[in-house]
């Protein structure tokens, strides 16, 4: 269930999305509150989990891992210790960035940044070392078009 926020808390979750470096004056300038009570509804909403983090967003291209990479998972084993293998296995990963378990055809997506097509294959035969995949496919990144971290904020 989502939190009761009012028209200034999601001016101030807007705002920290787009620069989550902001000082409390320059984040209470632009969202017209005082200092002191900008700080306590950002603490609120801290204390609340609403924001759970802050993060540095870094170029990943810029870093040599410039391929996106998709991997689709269906597996005929949902027992309770094969998905703890592979909720480990996926999550050890750092190459991994999202694990998600899906409804519909596919059982399981991952997503990955890699450097290369090598980099990938040597990602895949770790994470089969570490637990059994039956029915496993990649897809590449032609084109990043839209990505972001930015959670829709309705200001009312």
């Amino acid at each position: 269930m989502g939190a009761e926020l009012d028209t200034v808390d999601r001016r101030i979750l807007a705002e920290l999305q787009r620069d989550g470096t902001l000082s409390v004056d320059d984040l209470s300038e632009r969202v017209g509150l005082s200092r002191n009570a900008c700080w306590r509804r950002v603490r609120r909403l801290e204390d609340e989990r609403v924001i759970t983090g802050r993060v540095a967003l870094v170029d990943a291209d810029r870093l040599g891992l410039g391929l996106s990479v998709f991997i689709l998972i269906r597996t005929s084993n949902h027992d309770p210790d094969w998905l703890k293998r592979f909720r480990d296995a996926a999550t050890s990963f750092p190459e991994i960035t999202g694990v998600y378990r899906m409804s519909g055809d596919l059982d399981y997506v991952l997503r990955a940044r890699v450097a290369d097509v090598k980099a990938y294959d040597r990602l895949y035969q770790r994470l089969i070392a570490k637990v059994p995949l039956s029915d496993v496919s990649a897809s590449f990144v032609m084109e990043e078009i839209k990505e972001t971290t930015v959670v829709p904020v309705e200001v009312r």
